[in-house]
């Protein structure tokens, strides 16, 4: 007879995506995943497999706390100032207590960048051309910009966006508010 679960998947899955966000991947170790976690091996491999199974988990974890940020963002209609408000989206949800600075998936995007991955990089690049793909639709509200311009100012937001998520493990506050303000005059 097969032992009884004695914790909820969702609750050690979330404990695992701050563990992956505040340390990467890579220096996550299977022990740390116990520790934080608070289940045994034993347990973390008959629910997820390994560490790769957990690290899933966790991204679809994050993707869903930040659901409503992006079904907002993609629901509003006011262009540009549409994504200035999800740039300070973003940073508010690092703000937000219990959560890491910066954003999981840009961090997972980096350390994967080179990586031979399928599985993790077929999601960085969904969640990648996704993101680009709402700041071409909203660059598109002002009707003035040519194709080439929208392209070009998109693929400046999701460099810009990058680097806000990165700014925000060391920058004040202050500092953040200009890079925002101060990417939007270019825009």
């Amino acid at each position: 007879m097969a032992r009884k679960k004695e914790y909820k998947e969702e609750e050690v899955i979330e404990k695992a995506m701050r563990l992956f966000w505040r340390n990467g991947y890579e220096n996550t170790s299977m022990h740390m995943l116990e520790k934080e976690m608070g289940i045994n091996k034993f347990s973390i491999y008959s629910s997820f497999s390994n560490k790769h199974g957990v690290f899933l988990e966790s991204l679809k974890c994050y993707k869903a706390k930040t659901n409503t940020m992006f079904e907002k963002f993609k629901n509003a209609s006011n262009g540009v100032e549409d994504i200035k408000q999800f740039f300070y989206d973003s940073v508010s949800i690092c703000n937000q207590e219990g959560n890491e600075k910066g954003c999981l998936l840009t961090n997972t995007y980096n350390e994967f960048s080179g990586s031979e991955d399928a599985l993790v990089k077929e999601q960085m690049t969904s969640f990648m051309d996704n993101l680009k793909n709402l700041f071409i639709e909203k660059l598109k509200m002002d009707t003035s910009k040519d194709k080439e311009t929208i392209l070009k100012q998109a693929n400046f937001l999701v460099l810009a966006k990058h680097g806000l998520v990165a700014a925000t493990r060391v920058n004040t506050p202050k500092e953040i508010e200009d890079y925002i303000e101060m990417t939007f005059k270019s825009i």
